[in-house]
């Protein structure tokens, strides 16, 4: 019989940890994605609710307000940009919705990322508006 020995057993015993690593980390953004489809006690699951939200107020949204939410998920890496923007979309969507609003604003835009967007977000958010010469004092509430 053959018997691991020397660098290769070493090899073979990080090539295995790594693996289980990888596996896991994908496995964990799986489950959550999962979890996002499941349905609540409404029947609908925050996925289908976020596209809700974005069809239904997908004619609000002027050329101006597209190019600032564009510029404010400018610095999600590539590969998640889409889902950013999508679930940005939806939350501002629902807040249009919610006020009835007869277009999407640049106030809703801003208030939108704000909720839709972790904490540690908001510091690139005030940054960007700054530059922008926009005040943040409307939605310190919201920070």
């Amino acid at each position: 019989m053959y018997q691991l020995e020397g660098w290769f057993l070493w090899f073979m015993m990080f090539w295995v940890v790594v693996l289980v690593g990888l596996f896991a980390i994908g496995g964990y953004f799986m489950f959550r994605k999962f979890l996002k489809k499941l349905p609540k006690n409404d029947g609908k699951s925050d996925m289908d609710w976020e596209e809700y939200y974005v069809n239904q107020t997908r004619h609000l949204w002027p050329d101006e307000q597209k190019a600032l939410l564009e510029d404010l998920v400018s610095p999600v890496p590539e590969l998640f940009r889409d889902v950013a923007r999508h679930k940005i979309a939806g939350k501002i969507g629902e807040i249009a919705l919610n006020e009835k609003a007869d277009k999407i604003t640049q106030e809703l835009v801003i208030r939108g990322y704000i909720l839709a967007t972790p904490k540690r977000d908001h510091k690139f958010l005030r940054k960007r508006l700054a530059e922008k010469q926009i005040s943040t004092a409307p939605y310190e509430s919201l920070f």
